[in-house]
């Protein structure tokens, strides 16, 4: 014990000498710290230290073209990046089939393919898909497009190697038909959204019963029909699809009256419902107010439509979020339509209406029931001016984003929204001649924090608005100077042309004499 003490005696009696030592401590570490960082200098690639996975996260973070560029720098980079891939789009011509087998041992994880080809190319054939379906057992979503070498038996063939994985299915201007549509409904049981477009072997003179399309043991959620001749082929399938979610329609051929009527009497789960150029009348519209749940409708120029079955919608369909109409004959549709909608649809945030003869009357109600209001779009409606938009401006209170277009709407108009809609950020006037650059410059002037997009300079002569200007309200405050009608590019450009051509002959006149 007394030696130990002395010890500790002796070294607290020299400080000196243990700072010496923890600084000569010190300085080791630091100069072994500095040679392991001269050594990792030295070295070809500081990645070389990092795990594949730490590779592979970085990799998902960039877009196509750079994995591509990555995928280039070195093998590991290139064996990483295929095997942390899991999208792929290939462009499906004949060559193709030769290199799949390599293309796809390179990417063994791929869950989404997309093969795309274009009209004046010869197309993958039945092989090449089967090939796909052998080697990519992790197969999750499925594009085909233009693919005109594909048949109905290369479809089932495929349809059989996905069948435990596959989700989600899209095809595009195809040769195939119904036969391979239902082969890939009755193989993939997890399927749930299916997209079918332009697909040729719908084309048939007279459909048999074996012909039509028919749902399976899967569970379809979201299916979209588009540009599809014989589309009511698809009948069946949409009636049984008893966890439908979205439905969309648009350009198919037929009175479709009949089968809506069909249709909800068997199924009532549908949410969202797209119609666009459909041949569907006021009959067809009392048969999709059955669908009570229905939050979201777009109506995008139906054949015949009027405020009676515009009124059945509103009344059968009271959850509505949002609503599209857009009608081909604006007499058709007006207050009567948007009044029932005001009373029934209370949910109402988003109102889109084209070609609809709206006024004050409807407009008003709209405002005052659906206070939950934060989108409006009014297009090309005659009957929609100033004190339509007043209306709004005094009454929209939760309002954020509002577009006019091809409205008789003028600077008028546009003054009720200084201190009208106090929550809207976001405006656009568009083909409206008597709205003039100087009303938009009023708001940003008024209210710095709305953004007011003005497609184009008023139509408007100029002595026309120096006169309507003189009769209106001065809405700029005494304090506050007023904006400067400043002149439009190419009067900008015209100007300084001449202003560079006058001193220029001006300048060679004075040399010249």
């Amino acid at each position: 014990m007394g030696q130990g003490a002395s010890t500790v005696v002796a070294c607290s009696g020299n400080p000196s000498r243990v700072q010496e030592e923890e600084d000569e401590e010190e300085g080791e570490e630091e100069r072994e710290s500095q040679s392991r960082a001269v050594e990792l200098q030295e070295g070809d690639d500081w990645t070389e230290y990092a795990p594949d996975e730490c590779v592979a996260s970085v990799f998902r973070k960039l877009c196509t073209a750079d994995r591509n560029r990555c995928a280039l720098v070195c093998k590991r980079w290139y064996r990483v990046e295929g095997q942390g891939r899991q999208r792929l789009t290939l462009h499906a011509s004949a060559e193709l089939g030769c290199a799949l087998p390599g293309l796809l041992e390179r990417f063994p994880h791929i869950t989404k393919l997309v093969l795309k080809c274009d009209r004046r190319t010869v197309s993958i054939d039945d092989g090449a898909l089967v090939l796909v379906g052998r080697l990519c057992q992790q197969l999750q979503k499925v594009k085909l497009k233009a693919c005109k070498g594909l048949s109905d038996r290369g479809l089932e063939e495929f349809a059989e190697l996905v069948s435990g994985s596959l989700r989600t299915f899209s095809c595009g201007s195809c040769q195939f038909g119904p036969r391979g549509i239902n082969a890939v409904l009755q193989q993939c049981e997890n399927l749930e959204e299916l997209t079918v477009k332009r697909l040729r072997g719908f084309i048939m003179g007279n459909p048999g019963p074996a012909e039509h399309v028919l749902p399976g043991p899967c569970s379809i959620k979201r299916l979209c029909v588009k540009d599809l001749p014989n589309a009511q082929l698809l009948g069946p399938l949409i009636a049984g699809s008893k966890s439908l979610h979205t439905l969309i329609l648009s350009r198919v051929p037929g009175n479709w009256d009949i089968l809506l009527e069909i249709i909800t009497e068997h199924t009532t789960s549908p949410v969202e419902f797209h119609m666009e150029k459909v041949c569907v009348t006021d009959r067809g519209l009392k048969a999709v107010a059955r669908w009570s749940n229905l939050q979201v409708l777009y109506l995008v120029k139906p054949t015949e439509c009027t405020n009676h079955g515009l009124s059945a919608v509103a009344s059968g369909c009271p959850l509505l979020r949002k609503l599209h109409v857009d009608v081909m004959k604006s007499s058709r549709v007006g207050d009567e339509g948007l009044l029932m909608v005001a009373r029934k649809c209370r949910h109402l945030q988003e109102l889109v209406i084209i070609g609809v003869s709206a006024t004050t009357a409807s407009l008003s109600l709209v405002a005052s029931e659906c206070p939950g209001l934060e989108r409006l779009a009014i297009c090309t409606s005659e009957t929609f001016g100033d004190p339509e938009l007043s209306c709004i401006a005094d009454k929209c209170l939760a309002l954020k984003k509002l577009c006019i277009k091809g409205c008789p709407i003028s600077d008028r108009g546009m003054e009720a929204l200084v201190s009208g809609c106090p929550n809207l950020v976001k405006m656009k006037v568009k083909k409206c001649r008597m709205v003039t650059p100087a009303s938009v410059a009023c708001l940003h002037w008024n209210r710095v924090s709305l953004v007011v997009t003005l497609d184009a300079p008023s139509a408007v002569p100029i002595a026309a608005q120096s006169e309507e200007r003189r009769g209106s309200i001065n809405i700029y405050p005494e304090n506050r100077p007023r904006p400067s009608q400043s002149r439009t590019p190419l009067a900008r450009a015209r100007l300084a042309f001449g202003l560079v051509a006058g001193h220029m002959l001006r300048w060679s006149v004075s040399n010249g004499s």
